[in-house]
């Protein structure tokens, strides 16, 4: 199949994109800028910026299915703006060129009126994204473990860093991470099953944890020790941030909204794409490990 690939010099794109290789699919990616883009071998390059419809139009030429990998979180405030303008341009876009299908990572969360601003723009996203003339499909996950991960890195750290840790009350909410490797077997694999097409789904791990029990088994995997964690209601979420800029290298324009979006649960509800898209899933200890046997690759 003729396949697009935006945000592929991203953590998941830079992924997928091998893995859409692999499985005999002709790739074609959306790069804003190409001399700082290494493609695996046999993939097509097209420079261009989602924010300006006419700078990518001819990527989609013949394309087949697209997957839709971009969030403009990392970019600082006015952030929803830009991911509806993005999202927006591209549906049109791949709607003249006749797509077929549009596979989107979105983010898990519960309803509506307890979702982040980060988790906000997520779902505004897929609305954009469904008015389309092609089918989408959306996966929608939590935190990914993996060595590229934003969120993981903060935990990583957190628990590498600190042997006493004084931490908000969101060390108690409970989420559903999911590696790296299993994200990628669903987004590889919902375009080899045509009835994915047109729905969405839920994609965590075999485990729900807390995100103290996350630091802890990240801590003692790291250090061989674990953390000792005292949780304390005055932290706010915008506090929190802060205090996660002091002890990581993750700038607080990035780590404020998704500490936001830590505040409530997110776990898998509803489980219809183990049976659509059935593999094997990756235990959290063995997610962790491997993510950090790649971080000893460099």
């Amino acid at each position: 199949m003729e396949v697009l690939v935006t945000g592929a010099t991203g953590f998941v794109g830079s992924k997928l994109v091998p893995a859409l290789v692999s499985a005999g699919h002709r790739v074609t990616v959306l790069v804003r800028d190409a001399a700082r883009y290494n493609p695996p071998e046999g993939v097509t390059v097209h420079e261009g910026d989602v924010l300006d419809r006419e700078s990518f139009e001819d990527a989609l030429t013949d394309v087949e299915a697209g997957y839709y990998l971009i969030h403009s979180m990392g970019s600082g405030t006015g952030f929803e703006e830009r991911d509806r303008t993005a999202a927006k341009n591209f549906a049109e876009a791949a709607s003249a060129a006749g797509l077929d299908r549009v596979i989107y990572l979105s983010g898990l969360g519960v309803g509506a009126d307890d979702l982040s601003p980060h988790l906000r723009s997520r779902r505004e996203v897929e609305q954009v994204l469904s008015r389309g003339t092609y089918e989408l499909t959306v996966l929608r996950a939590a935190i990914i473990v993996g060595k590229q991960s934003t969120s993981f890195r903060m935990v990583r750290q957190l628990s590498s860093r600190l042997p006493v840790m004084v931490t908000p009350r969101w060390v108690s909410t409970r989420v559903q991470p999911i590696a790296i490797r299993d994200v990628i077997a669903y987004l590889v694999g919902v375009l080899a099953v045509s009835d994915t097409a047109g729905n969405t789904y839920e994609i965590g791990g075999p485990e729900v944890l807390t995100y103290r029990e996350m630091l802890v088994e990240t801590g003692r995997l790291v250090t061989g020790r674990r953390p000792i964690i005292l949780p304390v209601p005055v932290l706010t979420p915008r506090l929190s941030a802060h205090w996660v800029a002091l002890v990581t290298d993750v700038p607080t324009s990035i780590s404020s909204p998704l500490i936001e979006g830590m505040t409530t649960d997110v776990v898998v509800t509803d489980d219809s794409i183990r049976e659509a898209v059935p593999i094997e899933l990756t235990p959290f200890q063995t997610a962790v490990k491997r993510a950090l046997e790649e971080d000893g690759d460099d």
